[in-house]
């Protein structure tokens, strides 16, 4: 008996479609909900290393709102940077003597691994000011300014790799 082009077509489908809607969901949400992203460079020193692996939550924001001291991905331009979220639409953030105030109030920065040179500036509404742990060694908010919510990729906490390293980073 001779294979039709039709029972071939069938059997094609049969036997391939299942990988094909695999690959099209791990797209999705590798594109929507979570991926991997990796630490580049020492600016959120001692929190996060130069290599980790971590996951992006993507999708979290759509359903919960920024808040001061996530570790968010920042897009700008074409280079995704891992940053602390520091300031919020609308506020003062200022550094004196390495302590952080926001509106003229004393708040607790306990992620700045060294000392954070004296400024003040307000966070147009709408956007957010994020610094890296490592203050004197990161190219954040201070030199890029302040980013939109639609520049801000995602937040991450979890690290998957190195395994020494394997779990929630705050």
């Amino acid at each position: 008996m001779k294979d039709t082009q039709e029972s071939r077509g069938k059997r094609f489908i049969k036997e391939y479609l299942p990988y094909v809607v695999i690959l099209i969901f791990v797209i999705l949400v590798k594109k929507y909900v979570v991926s991997p992203i990796k630490v580049n460079g020492e600016s959120m020193m001692t929190t996060l290393h130069d290599g980790d692996i971590m996951i992006l939550n993507i999708i979290g924001y759509r359903f919960d709102d920024i808040k001061r001291f996530d570790i968010v991905v920042v897009k700008e331009e074409n280079e995704l940077l891992i940053k602390r979220v520091i300031g919020l639409p609308g506020e003062k953030i200022e550094y004196h003597n390495n302590r952080l105030y926001v509106n003229g109030k004393k708040i607790k920065d306990s992620y700045g691994s060294d000392v954070t040179e004296d400024f003040s500036v307000e966070v147009p509404k709408g956007k957010y000011f994020v610094l890296g742990d490592n203050r004197t060694n990161s190219m954040d908010s201070r030199v890029f300014g302040a980013f939109s919510k639609k520049n801000i990729l995602g937040k991450t906490s979890l690290i998957l790799f190195p395994f020494s390293r394997f779990g929630i980073q705050e």
